[in-house]
This record gives structure tokens, sequence and C-alpha cells, in this order.
């Protein structure tokens, strides 16, 4: 069973049809950029003409970069203020012809993936997935089931958003080294695992590509540390996955 998810991103819009059985792209995922500003107009266009590249006819999930609750995005820390309080499900279905729609958290997206395909198939306890990109995302799991809308990017690390200090957005902005952006990610997780005691840490996002190039640098930290196994395709999979109500 194919049903199309796409994963709205701070940089970029992305999606393809999923093949629901197992947990991957069914054909090579299509992208745009995210517009600047990432207004709901605009975001809405990308959207559709992503879904426009495949022809699709059928049931959407949906991802955002922020808190959705019934269908409405709350907040909209890397896009438009404009998000805050829109009814995104409305607006988008409209866009792509009254198609239905789900959305939900990015990160959440990620995370059911992940846990039902990917690097926390099987793990009992709590498991934290997070995002490294523009931002940080957040999924939280106990027992395998989904905590929604954490938001454990905007937790305060040394005075600032975390989000400001350990994305790779950061990373890119300031011109880290691997090692100095590894410290900081260590001081996070260590923030993180000092209140959740998580078992498992999955990190994705684009970065989880080059988990080799972080995460033997990262110490101290008691918690099992692993890149996401579906890489920056896992939101893609949870999107199709919660538009097929899994």
């Amino acid at each position: 069973m194919n049903v199309f998810g796409v994963d709205i991103g701070g940089s970029g819009i992305k999606g393809a049809p999923v093949d629901l059985e197992r947990g991957d792209l069914a054909q090579e995922r299509h992208k745009v950029l995210t517009p600047h500003p990432a207004t709901p107009d605009a975001v809405a266009d990308g959207v559709a003409e992503v879904i426009g590249h495949f022809g699709w006819t059928g049931p959407v999930g949906i991802t955002f970069p922020g808190v959705v609750t019934g269908g409405i995005t709350r907040t909209a820390a890397n896009v438009d203020k404009g998000w805050i309080d829109k009814d995104a499900a409305k607006l988008l279905g409209d866009r792509i012809g009254g198609l239905p729609v789900t959305i939900l958290n990015d990160a959440d997206a990620a995370g059911v993936a992940e846990v039902t395909f990917g690097a926390g198939r099987g793990r009992k306890g709590t498991v934290i997935l997070l995002t490294l990109g523009t931002g940080i995302g957040s999924a939280v799991f106990i027992d395998g089931r989904l905590v929604p809308n954490t938001e454990l990017g905007h937790l305060e690390l040394h005075g600032h958003d975390a989000e400001k200090r350990a994305s790779t957005k950061a990373k890119e902005s300031e011109d880290l080294t691997w090692e100095h952006w590894a410290r900081r990610v260590q001081k996070y997780l260590a923030h993180v695992e000092m209140l959740f005691s998580p078992e498992l840490f999955v990190i994705g996002g684009g970065v989880s590509r080059k988990a080799d190039r972080f995460l033997p640098l990262i110490e101290g930290v008691r918690a099992e540390i692993v890149p996401a196994e579906l890489q920056n395709n896992a939101g893609i999979v949870g999107a199709a996955m919660a538009a097929a109500g899994r």
C-alpha cells in the first residue's frame, strides 16, 4: 500500500509516495526549496508543486516544523509567523484540490517512522529522536508510544534556545568544526538526558548521513546514541503513516 508523504522543512519541502509495508519511499523523492519568507500561501504552493510532480490523487500526510494540534499549527519557530494558529489542514487541503490531508509535527513523524521501521524498532523504555537541521526537533516515546509536540529544541542552554547553539544551521552559520559542534551537541544531549533519562537517543535530520563525523566525539552521555536509519526520509515516511492512520 502506497500513501503520499510530504516533509516541510526550514530549507526544503520534499515528498514521495511511501510503501507502508517496507517503510521506504516507493519512488525517488521530489524536493523544492522552502520559500523565504515561508508564508502559509508560499509554502502551500511548494507542497502543491511536490504533490503535482507525481500526479498524486489519494490521501496525503504533511509534516510541519512546529506544534500541530487538530490540524492547526500553533508555533512557527523557523517559518513565517503567519502560521501561528493557522488552519493548515484546510489551507493545504484546498491548495491540493481537496485531497484528504493529515498534518503533524515533523519530528513526531520522523520518530514514528524510526520507532516502527528504523533505529528505535522494538526498543522499550524512553526513546528520544532529535532531528538536527535548521532547528532541533524532538520526538519522545515511552514503550513505543509517542508523547506529541515536545519541542525540546527550545530548551534553554547557556542562555539560548538550544537549537540556536546545537542545530546544523548553527554549525554552518558559525562555520564550526565537527569537534566544536560535537561539544555543543554533547552538552545539549547531557541536558536532555538529565531531564528524561532515556535509554536511547536517535539522531536524525540530514546530518545523520554524516554521523561518523560527530557521534564518536560525544562523551559522557549514558544513553546509547545512534543515527536514524531512515535518515532524512523519516519525516516523509512518518507523514504517510499518519495519513494512513498508522
